[in-house]
């Protein structure tokens, strides 16, 4: 074993390699074309409709261009609606479409199971363990890091 592989920073990398890798696979088996950015905005979306832009950006820890690009293509398959805000002309509210509402519904149930397949190894105790951990170290981050 190497010393970077022992490091959190190669041991975070690996896994959202393993979770990114376990969402795509298991959405795709149900039919979707969806990314977890997409998926993250779509829910998002669910609980704040007609959010505007920078805030769903925010909200998901993505930058405004990311977001920007992940609105064109959720708008593009017919999963969202964007619209320019009456409070402030130069942002754009996005909300769920039916299909939209349809598509998180569906998905939701799926990428709630997929959870512990993408901590592989670790048991129940373990798992919660994990959660308690990372939420911890994501707290004491804040908005480090993001754009």
């Amino acid at each position: 074993m190497t010393i970077s592989s022992r490091m959190p920073g190669h041991l975070i990398r690996r896994l959202h390699q393993v979770s990114t890798h376990v969402f795509l696979q298991r959405v795709l088996e149900a039919g979707y074309d969806l990314t977890p950015v997409q998926f993250a905005a779509l829910d998002t979306l669910r609980h704040h409709p007609k959010i505007d832009q920078a805030s769903l950006a925010l909200a998901i820890s993505k930058d405004r261009a990311t977001v920007g690009a992940v609105a064109d293509r959720l708008e593009q398959k017919g999963l969202v609606t964007r619209v320019i805000s009456t409070r402030d002309k130069r942002a754009r509210e996005l909300a769920l479409t039916e299909e939209g509402e349809a598509v998180i519904a569906a998905l939701f149930p799926i990428v709630e199971d997929l959870q512990k397949e993408i901590l592989p190894g670790l048991d129940d105790d373990e798992y919660r363990q994990f959660i308690a951990l990372a939420s911890k170290a994501v707290r004491s981050a804040g908005h480090l890091g993001e754009s």
